[in-house]
């Protein structure tokens, strides 16, 4: 296990709001190295104590439920050097000399690759991984060039390309869900499913996120790469075993036969929407474009929604529908699995479909079903089956950064994988950046765009 874990932009949201509570949360739970230590790197002037100060006060406000002994024993591991991280003799001094580590890439995608570019040069030790946080890339090409540039660093099994989707509860349970009960798999097909959703809608708005958020939109944001994961771990075939390779070449094969709308279909089968001024749980929120750091003229969308198929016998014909979008009326973030009704049944009147819903947050499983009603013994009443899952002790970051210091890639993104998901959308970016789909808008606190699904 990796004890020393070397944080690039270690001042930045993400270190804060993220790396450092689920990097506590180990410490707390006994699960990480002893004598582990974390290296922080920055342009900021700091010296070990002002950064392990800064770090204190992060977790006083991120991780005030921790115990203060995990977050003191967290920060007696804490040391800080000061470097430009795309510069090879400055990085050099922040590696520990000859000894493996885990290098965290913290930081905005537009450095990852002059970085990657530089840890190459300096050399790590071997042993050593590397984690890249996404976006990786901005497309397809410059994920080509960005996935040449971290196996230079390190073998692909070594690189941790990050979704912390994969290790959400509800996500994972999707494996054991569909490949250990007989009572699903042999439904898992066109032959009984007609349509399955990926849906993460937030009540959120941009909190302050502009300067990532509106060069990128909802459908670079969630749908390249969050919910196309969740979309091939509900597809894929079967895999062999749950290694490293067995499930992601399972991952890889679904993403090959993925396909985005046709050009004459892309106006019927996407939609693309901006939030204007409303209120959401009676707080008032402007307008996107009127938000700080926007620029109203880049036509960034806040909502995004995509009808997939996917080119196999399994699934020909089932439209596989992903949606996320910013400032809705109701936090919704679940996948629906609505299978076909039943055929040839004796009732009067039409029979509803069942549907499988698996919540992301909060967890939980639920499964509505046509049941007869205390009433009239022929007359069908909606029933719903409910299994909420308890909360796992350790986050979803926690649980990848556990991964990492393991130098287990199970759960993270293969190269491979990272270009499909680009090449998949690419098409839909095409026809949204010359116009082919208009931009509507939706207030702030609505269900979004009127024409969505």
């Amino acid at each position: 296990m990796l004890a020393r874990l070397v944080l690039l932009g270690a001042g930045g949201d993400l270190t804060e709001r993220l790396l450092l509570p689920a990097l506590a949360s180990l410490v707390q739970a006994g699960a990480a190295p002893p004598g582990f230590q974390v290296i922080g790197v920055g342009r900021v002037d700091l010296d070990d104590e002002q950064f392990a100060r800064q770090c204190e006060e992060a977790l006083a406000e991120f991780a005030p439920d921790l115990p203060l002994r995990s977050r003191r024993q967290l920060l007696d591991g804490i040391s800080y050097v000061r470097a430009d991280v795309t510069d090879s003799a400055e990085l050099s001094k922040a590696l520990p000399d000859g000894e493996a580590c885990a290098v965290y890439l913290a930081l905005p995608n537009a450095v990852f690759l002059p970085t990657c570019r530089a840890l190459a040069e300096v050399g790590l030790a071997q042993g050593s991984v590397l984690v890249v946080e996404k976006p990786f890339g901005t497309s397809l090409d410059s994920a080509r060039e960005l996935n040449e540039a971290v196996v230079a660093v390190v073998p692909e099994e070594r690189v941790f390309r990050v979704d912390h989707f994969l290790a959400m509860q509800t996500v994972v349970n999707l494996l054991g869900l569909r490949f250990a009960n007989r009572v699903l798999e042999p439904l898992w097909s066109r032959d009984h499913v007609e349509r399955v959703d990926v849906v993460f809608d937030e009540t959120l708005a941009l909190e302050g996120r502009a300067g990532y958020y509106d060069r990128a939109g909802a459908l670079v944001d969630m749908l390249q790469n969050h919910l196309l994961q969740v979309l091939a771990l509900v597809a894929m075939e079967p895999p062999t075993s749950l290694d490293e390779h067995d499930l992601r070449d399972r991952k890889v094969q679904l993403l090959r036969k993925v396909r985005a709308p046709e050009p004459s279909q892309m106006a019927t089968r996407t939609v693309r929407g901006r939030y204007t001024a409303g209120a959401v749980g009676g707080r008032a929120l402007q307008a996107y474009v009127d938000e700080d750091g926007v620029d109203r003229d880049r036509g960034t969308e806040t909502y995004a929604e995509v009808w997939f198929e996917v080119d196999n016998p399994r699934w020909a014909g089932v439209p596989f529908v992903l949606r996320s979008g910013k400032a809705l009326a109701d936090d919704r973030q679940e996948v629906v699995v609505t299978f076909r009704a039943a055929e040839g049944s004796p009732f009067a009147g039409p029979v509803a479909p069942n549907r499988l819903r698996l919540g992301m947050l909060p967890d939980s499983v639920r499964l509505a079903l046509n049941v007869n009603g205390p009433g009239d013994p022929f007359d069908l009443e909606a029933a719903e089956l409910a299994l909420p899952l308890p909360q796992r002790a350790l986050s979803a970051y926690a649980l990848l950064l556990k991964a990492v210091l393991l130098a287990d890639p199970t759960l993270s993104i293969r190269g491979d994988e990272a270009e499909q998901c680009w090449r998949i959308v690419a098409p839909v970016l095409a026809a949204w950046s010359d116009g082919s789909v208009p931009l509507l808008d939706y207030p702030a606190g609505s269900d979004g765009p009127a024409q969505a699904e």
